[in-house]
């Protein structure tokens, strides 16, 4: 049995699928790609998951229907360089959680369920899912918290399996975190997305759990510790994901360090090099990409590194000064610098026609498709939040946003209504035009 098929049966779903009219009444298409716009999240957050798994199938690109999930999907295949032209849509799964009386949870379920209003992949270009959370948080992990309280996901802990907030903890007997990655990698892959995670390398964000069931402080200059944070990211590749977006990248071996706001050491340039190429060469994966966190000025440093793109410092409302950088940089193959729509510290305040203006910059800036720029998009872009949070305000807290209690509640009160819907109808226009380039 596949996982996705496993997954099903394990939550006491039936795993044989039928055609979800409901996504057919709410479908964009551009070619033969398609997926769900015009809608709020909670339209999709609040189905079930064998609703979600018939959605995905309803919109395969292929024009088959299965009528149970097949055994063997591939990753949408860009070539070994995907990661130099791809979008990236951060995800904060987090946010989306099963949230109800003091504790989240299963939230690959809620990745899987809003999976359908992802545009796929384009003809010439990749679209991937970056997942803010993978490993435990410190403070907390597996609880809400109050909108003011620290509840950070930059600061994690390794060797102590994968987020209560993530993973369904309650059939982790039958089926563990690996393969719920697997099944959600999977899915994502169908839909025609390809999918990473966010990573910390600051060593005071890291703490390592022992046997004894202490947590200590993570070391660089700990063998152990290096070795750890390798196979972790192995394991994880292993399950499916193509991408790791690197936090705090730009300062890998002490660059720039006076505008670093990491906490703790980082790893030392050759000691990055050492583990990106083992991460790459122990998964025997050769079209990984890395991508790291304001890794601009000395693009050679980055390439060199083993890096794929960053985001970086181009003006991301400037039409021709985008499209100009594209130009620039249409013939360094293995890496090119980013354009940010918007990145993990947004606290909020820019207008939907600003975010529109950037989404319509990194999908149309260039001369030829080919040339394209990496681009940096959050959650918020795609699904704006309710008035008073931010992309940033849920990486650093984990609030609840529920009026009865009900995981319903919060995903229906976590983002905007009616603007949103909006909003979002416009921003899948817009993929619209671009897809079929």
């Amino acid at each position: 049995m596949n996982t996705v098929n496993k997954l099903l049966f394990l939550l006491g779903e039936n795993t044989e699928l039928h055609v979800d009219k409901w996504t057919e009444e709410h479908q964009f298409l551009s070619g033969m790609k398609k997926w769900i716009g015009n809608i709020c999240p909670s339209e999709l957050l609040e189905r079930t998951l064998k609703e979600a798994v018939e959605s995905l199938m309803t919109l395969n690109q292929e024009g088959i229907f299965y009528n149970s999930f097949p055994n063997e999907i591939l990753t949408p295949d860009y070539g070994d360089k995907w990661g130099r032209i791809a979008n990236y849509i951060e995800i904060n799964n987090r946010a989306i959680a099963e949230m109800s009386e003091n504790t989240t949870k299963n939230g690959i379920l809620s990745c899987i369920k809003i999976l359908p209003a992802i545009p796929p992949s384009a003809k010439s270009w990749a679209n991937c899912i970056i997942l803010s959370q993978i490993f435990p948080n410190i403070y907390g992990d597996g609880y809400i918290k109050a909108p003011t309280e620290e509840n950070s996901i930059y600061g994690i802990k390794l060797n102590a399996g994968y987020s209560s907030n993530i993973i369904v903890s309650d059939i982790l007997d039958k089926m563990n975190g690996n393969e719920q990655f697997k099944a959600f990698n999977d899915l994502a892959h169908f839909h025609g997305l390809k999918t990473g995670f966010r990573t910390v390398i600051s060593a005071d964000q890291i703490k390592v759990v022992q046997d004894n069931g202490e947590d200590i402080t993570f070391n660089w200059n700990n063998y152990e510790h290096l070795e750890l944070f390798i196979q972790q990211h192995v394991e994880l590749i292993n399950s499916g994901f193509e991408a790791v977006f690197i936090d705090s990248a730009k300062h890998i071996g002490g660059y720039d360090m006076d505008n670093y706001t990491g906490v703790g050491a980082l790893p030392a340039y050759e000691q990055m090099q050492y583990i990106i190429h083992e991460i790459r060469s122990r998964s025997k994966n050769t079209h990984l990409s890395f991508i790291g966190e304001k890794s601009t000025g000395d693009y050679a440093r980055y390439e060199n590194l083993g890096l794929t793109s960053g985001t970086g410092f181009i003006e991301p409302d400037d039409f021709e000064h985008v499209k100009n950088k594209a130009i620039e940089y249409k013939y360094s193959n293995n890496y090119s610098p980013g354009i940010e729509v918007s990145n993990d510290n947004d606290e909020g305040g820019r207008s939907y026609e600003e975010r529109l203006k950037r989404i319509n910059n990194s999908l149309f800036g260039y001369e030829y498709p080919s040339d394209k720029l990496a681009s940096f998009m959050q959650m918020e872009d795609l699904f704006p939040l309710r008035y008073d949070t931010s992309t940033h305000h849920l990486m650093m807290s984990n609030p609840s946003y529920s009026t009865d209690g009900t995981p319903q509640s919060h995903w229906q009160n976590l983002f905007a209504k009616d603007d949103g819907r909006e909003y979002n109808k416009k921003v899948s226009e817009l993929f619209v035009h671009a897809i079929n380039l």
